[in-house]
């Protein structure tokens, strides 16, 4: 369908009976219903805040669980037995490599002398602040490096306490619970939100041009749903495994804690939402002469730049995070460039 355009002598509000209070006063109105299905949203998300919580803990339970297991083949293979000691692995590489990525068990590799673990099991006693060579009146015996074997402490990964996500507070479980339950409002309310936030764009439009929220409403529900999408199921992954694997660079241990992430859980999600709203930003934009298709043409590289800036200001401070929202939007720039050109007449797109 083709858009019509407005004669070029002609103000976008010349044929609105609205003066400019009674659109401050339409912005109020649909904010605040905005803001009640916002409202009803959270409310929703009380009920199911704790299943939203489990299921925001999954994508890093399972980074963490990927770290800790390939981190647990990398100690196997590193493993070398101290000089002057003939000790063995207990277990062949095969058999590890199975416990660990098919049977879901983790290990800590630790020391024993295999004498007094003998001693200890058996619950035979002896003197621990006097070796037989001091009761006899010899040198004091050291300790031997050279006897020390290795042992496995295993445990199913789900057990093990590295993977676990903890708190450090006793109000810091409610604030999560809190979090989670504005991250499904937002997601609930958001064809509610976007429909009052066209509705006041139409507001502004031609009569025959407020047809044009019905097109663009699914849309921009589809394109911020999708954006939410590809970062919760694609994107999260990706950005763990980066975050965990600088981590090991470095050389620390990640202790995560819940509240941490919940945050890199709202901003992420939400941010892919909002940038893809861009083919209907630059859609609308044209339409109201702000822009036209042969400007987005000509500014591609400078559209680039600005991309990856504000993917930048949208996501955490990692590169792969805005990385996958920069792509898909200079794709999403294209996409509206396409669109610009096929549903404007030839005049509005030169």
């Amino acid at each position: 369908m083709k858009i019509g355009r407005k004669p070029d002598d002609e103000d976008l509000f010349e044929g609105s009976t609205m003066t400019f209070g009674e659109h401050l006063e339409e912005l109020r109105i649909c904010l605040v219903r905005a803001a009640m299905g916002l409202a009803v949203g959270v409310v929703i998300g009380f009920f199911l805040g704790r299943s939203v919580v489990h299921l925001i803990e999954q994508p890093l339970q399972k980074a963490l669980g990927n770290y800790y297991t390939e981190q647990s083949v990398k100690s196997f293979d590193s493993w070398i037995p101290r000089d002057g000691s003939h000790a063995t692995l207990p277990y062949s590489r095969t058999e590890v490599v199975d416990a660990v990525e098919r049977k879901g068990f983790s290990f800590e590799m630790r020391e024993v002398h295999p004498q007094q673990l003998a001693l200890a099991l058996a619950g035979t006693q002896h003197d621990p602040d006097m070796s037989t060579e001091q009761k006899d009146g010899s040198v004091p015996l050291k300790f031997d490096t050279e006897s020390l074997v290795p042992i496995f402490l295993w445990q199913p990964l789900e057990k093990d306490s590295r993977v676990s996500i903890t708190t450090l507070s006793a109000q810091e479980a409610f604030t999560i619970y809190i979090k989670a339950a504005l991250l499904v409002g937002l997601v609930l309310s958001s064809p509610w939100v976007f429909y009052q936030l066209w509705t006041f764009v139409a507001a502004g439009l031609y009569s025959h041009e407020k047809q044009l929220v019905w097109t663009f409403l699914p849309v921009s529900i589809a394109l911020f749903l999708a954006g939410v999408s590809l970062a919760f199921f694609f994107v999260f992954d990706f950005v763990l495994d980066y975050l965990l694997a600088f981590n090991q660079w470095l050389g620390l241990d990640p202790d995560p804690r819940i509240s941490e992430w919940l945050s890199f859980v709202l901003i992420l999600p939400i941010g892919f939402g909002i940038g893809f709203q861009l083919p209907l930003l630059m859609l609308f934009f044209a339409r109201i002469g702000v822009f036209d298709a042969k400007s987005y043409a000509s500014q591609w590289r400078t559209a680039i730049v600005v991309i990856f800036i504000v993917s930048a200001i949208l996501t955490p401070a990692d590169p792969y995070s805005m990385l996958f929202l920069a792509m898909p939007l200079c794709l999403l720039y294209f996409s509206g460039l396409a669109a610009c050109f096929w549903t404007l007449p030839a005049n509005d797109a030169e």
